[in-house]
């Protein structure tokens, strides 16, 4: 599985080791990523010039979301290739399916909505095919900056195995929540899922994150 940005940003409580480092995420923050929440004009205006099928709207769209899809599509996908292919993908539906917007989302929602899919679909495809191992790295990728400084590469690599083993959904939800900044509204209607679901899945995910990651330690302290 693909680098997920760490020090991963969480508020609850996981264990004082990987707590090292981390620091949630603000609302601040995320609106600099380019996350708009609710009527961002510049989101609006973004999705008026693609519906009219200005070409250099769908480049905007590339250069201001296209890092942030790339780190989600590797760390759902595992590798940096099949990252590359599920944006590329995703930007030509996002092309021939623009007709069907219709609003009731932030236009970046809508588009993570149909990464999420293509990402999903890729897996699918894989695991049908065979050709998918769930624990492949790409170690020659270069791993996107972290938020926060501090963290310890064999926690970054223990969290990292820890995600690749939470259900599709508990992964999805956890790393757009955790890594990628986004609201749990917003969460909800790219995986077309409740809001309620959404929060109860992130903390599932954390409770299996935090029982993996403290596993090896209980049996540290037991071995002393």
């Amino acid at each position: 599985m693909g680098s997920v940005g760490l020090t991963l940003p969480w508020e609850h409580r996981i264990s004082p080791v990987a707590r090292e480092g981390i620091s949630r995420v603000e609302p601040a923050e995320r609106e600099a990523q380019g996350n708009p929440a609710g009527g961002n004009p510049e989101d609006a205006a973004l999705a008026a010039a693609c519906l009219a099928g200005d070409l250099h709207a769908y480049e905007r769209l590339y250069r201001l979301q296209g890092a942030r899809m790339r780190n989600l599509a590797r760390n759902l996908l595992g590798t940096q290739s099949d990252a590359e292919d599920a944006v590329q993908e995703t930007f030509l539906k996002v092309q021939r399916s623009i007709a069907s917007f219709r609003g009731q989302s932030s236009f970046v929602t809508w588009a993570f909505r149909i990464l999420v899919n293509t990402c999903h679909d890729l897996r699918r495809s894989r695991v049908r095919r065979k050709e998918f191992v769930p624990d492949e790295r790409d170690d020659c990728a270069t791993p996107p900056e972290p938020r926060a400084p501090g963290g310890h590469p064999s926690l970054k690599l223990a969290l990292e195995r820890a995600i690749a083993n939470l259900t599709p959904q508990q992964r999805s939800v956890f790393l757009l929540y955790e890594v990628e900044g986004f609201h749990h509204a917003e969460i909800a209607s790219m995986l077309e899922i409740t809001e309620t679901a959404s929060k109860n899945t992130l903390f599932q995910a954390k409770k299996n994150l935090r029982q993996t990651l403290e596993a090896p330690r209980s049996k540290q302290a037991g071995g002393a």
